[in-house]
């Protein structure tokens, strides 16, 4: 018994020390646009101006039935403030410790008081993260008050052509959750990964306040908490420190595999544990070889995907985890594997999301046709995306605004925060070896791929103007698949940005021609555009002009057009269909015979046969069902093929004229 008691009491102070040392959060908001935290609010223009009330954060003001809509073509726009009020408490342990009050995204100029005075400057740019140290002004004995005045437009011009000035809606207010984090006095600040293939890992660990603090110690786990490896540790020298490994037996990630691994990080007084932060992450190799391809973990990849606005009919830009989930599920139900974020970084949950479920990223600083954020802005902003967002496996490549949007002297930034010096690109410009030209037509893509440079336009197609994106996308693709310089492209646009129009009874507004041009209708309807993509990118290619032979026996030609995964690794499934004819009770079809089987043994990016074991009588059926489905049993596309013959078809469907 007494050995027992003994176990449990080092349990527990084994708990209490690590809750010691870890980072602490209390959010002050909504954690999404789901849970929202009402928060006292005025209006400083448009809607319900100059009174007191309240308002969910977080949230766009104009969703909530204040200001006025603007979208970013329009000459004159509301330059509305919000005026944020909100009281909290903190736990009085936090005493010991530094305080930080983070504020995920806030459109756009941001002043922040605590208990009166100043958190620090007020914040330009609104699609970034920033955090204010407020330790010292908090009242730990009782209640605090938060003041927030957000301000619509900046007063810094440049912020306004890089954001407010763009090709989409312009909204206002505190839309990304804001909560409290607690370290210790010395701590951990941020990390930043460089995980490859071959088992290598190396993390830059940037540190504040050091005092007493002399080495950092780490381990790597797998996500069932098992260690991979053994620990391994750097002795501190100033405010940076590197800690390096190599291990074995890992499972790298990619799109289709995206296995994930967390390292834990702890900041150390000799034996004594300062500090301990965890960082997920995943093995990977991004090399994009001039003239060649891009290269995943050593093998060549392409990207098929679509530009994604933060977006949402009813809450603007004011997302959730359920809703980011659901757009990723989407596109790959359309059987993408990548996604841009176009024009500004996307939910810190998003890119979550993509580590997790699979999704290669293009992740984004804001700017678009016109001139882009002045030098020490764009430093500052490019900074604050890559803190937050350097460790993500997903992240393939750093967009450098758009359009001509783009700061050339803050290309080399980048690499200044990212130990992996992921390859910057120029949306719409040929640089640094990767052409992403926009909306280029057959003659210029042949062209294009004939220059000797990797060609991958990061807007193609058009959903408004082209007639729907999947018409063209046949050709265009075909076109470029197999050809060793297609890096892929970008589909403009994953969904109509329609917004409710609190001011309009609930009407859905996309400000005429601007904001229809997506895949999906505003509220992700799917329209025949989803279908064609589908089919066209599904890694299971079968020609669509492929037609049942005269002397079929079962086989059918088909394309692995996976980059890693073999086909057998997919589920199949034939049917044979019998259509009711007109009058019978039934409508659809029965059918007569069905089989699940699993794929052949064919590596990705060849060519080879599935073998279908039809009975003797196949031919009495109307048509040849086939579906395929992924390790994940998530369908990747069906096809139908006509087995009864046109006269068939004419004498048992068609009505002779008189017939009723």
């Amino acid at each position: 018994m007494t050995t027992k008691i003994f176990s449990l009491f080092s349990l527990v102070l084994t708990a209490f020390v690590f809750a010691e040392v870890q980072t602490e959060t209390i959010y002050l908001s909504g954690r999404d646009a789901d849970s929202p935290v009402p928060w006292e609010f005025m209006v400083t223009g448009g809607r319900q101006a100059d009174v007191w009330t309240k308002i969910n954060v977080p949230s766009n003001w104009e969703l909530e039935g204040f200001g006025a809509y603007n979208y970013g073509q329009d000459k004159n726009k509301a330059h509305e403030q919000g005026l944020y009020r909100h009281e909290f408490t903190v736990p009085g342990g936090w005493s010991e410790k530094r305080v930080f009050i983070v504020f995920d995204g806030s459109m756009t100029d941001t002043e922040v008081k605590i208990n009166g005075k100043s958190a620090g400057p007020i914040h330009q740019g609104g699609f970034y993260r920033f955090e204010y140290d407020i330790t010292k002004l908090l009242n730990f004995d009782g209640v605090n008050l938060l003041e927030a005045t957000v301000s619509k437009m900046s007063s810094n011009e440049s912020i306004n052509f890089a954001e407010r000035k763009s090709d989409y809606w312009v909204f206002g207010g505190i839309f990304r959750p804001v909560f409290l984090k607690a370290v210790p006095q010395e701590f951990i600040d941020w990390t930043a990964v460089d995980a490859g293939a071959d088992g290598r890992f190396s993390m830059t660990v940037h540190l504040a306040h050091l005092h007493k603090a002399n080495r950092l110690k780490a381990q790597i786990y797998a996500l069932d908490g098992k260690p991979l490896g053994e620990s391994f540790y750097a002795t501190i020298d100033g405010d940076e420190a590197t800690l390096t490994t190599r291990v074995r037996g890992q499972k790298n990630w990619t799109a289709e595999t995206p296995n994930l691994y967390v390292v834990e990080t702890t900041l150390m007084r000799d034996e004594v544990a300062i500090h301990t932060v965890r960082q997920r992450f995943g093995f990977r190799t991004i090399e994009v070889v001039d003239g060649k391809g891009i290269f995943l973990n050593g093998r060549p990849i392409v990207l098929k995907g679509c530009d994604r606005h933060s977006f949402w009919p009813s809450t603007g830009r004011a997302l959730s985890r359920i809703r980011c989930r659901s757009d990723i599920l989407t596109m790959k139900e359309m059987n993408m594997n990548a996604v841009r974020m176009s024009h500004y970084p996307p939910d810190a949950c998003f890119l979550d999301l993509c580590d997790e479920l699979g999704l290669y990223v293009l992740d984004e600083l804001g700017g678009w046709q016109r001139p882009p954020y002045d030098t020490p802005t764009g430093k500052r902003l490019v900074w604050e995306m890559l803190k937050r967002d350097v460790n993500h496996p997903s992240i393939l490549f750093w967009d450098n605004g758009n359009e001509g949007g783009w700061n050339t002297e803050l290309d080399g930034e980048f690499g200044k925060w990212d130990p992996q010096n992921r390859r910057v690109l120029h949306p719409w410009e040929l640089h640094d070896g990767v052409d992403t030209d926009h909306y280029e037509n057959y003659q210029s893509i042949e062209k294009k791929l004939a220059a000797g440079n990797i060609f991958m336009p990061t807007e193609h197609l058009h959903g408004l103007y082209d007639g729907g994106l999947g018409a063209g996308l046949e050709d265009h693709w075909n076109l470029m698949w197999g050809h060793p310089l297609t890096g892929g492209m970008f589909l403009w646009a994953f969904a109509d940005e329609g917004v409710v129009r609190t001011d309009k009874n609930g009407a859905i507004d996309t400000d005429g021609n601007h904001a229809p041009d997506g895949i999906l209708g505003p509220w992700h309807e799917r329209e025949a555009s989803f279908y064609t993509v589908r089919e066209i990118w599904s890694p299971v290619y079968i020609n669509s002009n492929w037609k049942l032979p005269e002397n079929f026996s079962g086989d059918i030609p088909v394309e692995n057009r996976y980059d890693f995964t073999n086909l057998n690794r997919c589920r199949f499934e034939w049917r044979l269909a019998r259509y009711y004819e007109p009058g019978e009770a039934n409508v659809g079809h029965q059918e007569l015979y069905r089989a699940v089987f699993p794929g052949p043994d064919l590596p990705p990016r060849q060519k080879g046969t599935i073998s279908l074991d039809l009975p003797a009588d196949w031919r009495r059926a109307d048509a040849l069902i086939l579906s395929a489905r992924d390790k994940n049993d998530r369908e990747l596309f069906t096809w139908t093929w006509r087995i009864a013959s046109e006269k068939t078809v004419s004498r048992r469907f068609v009505r002779k004229r008189g017939e009723t």
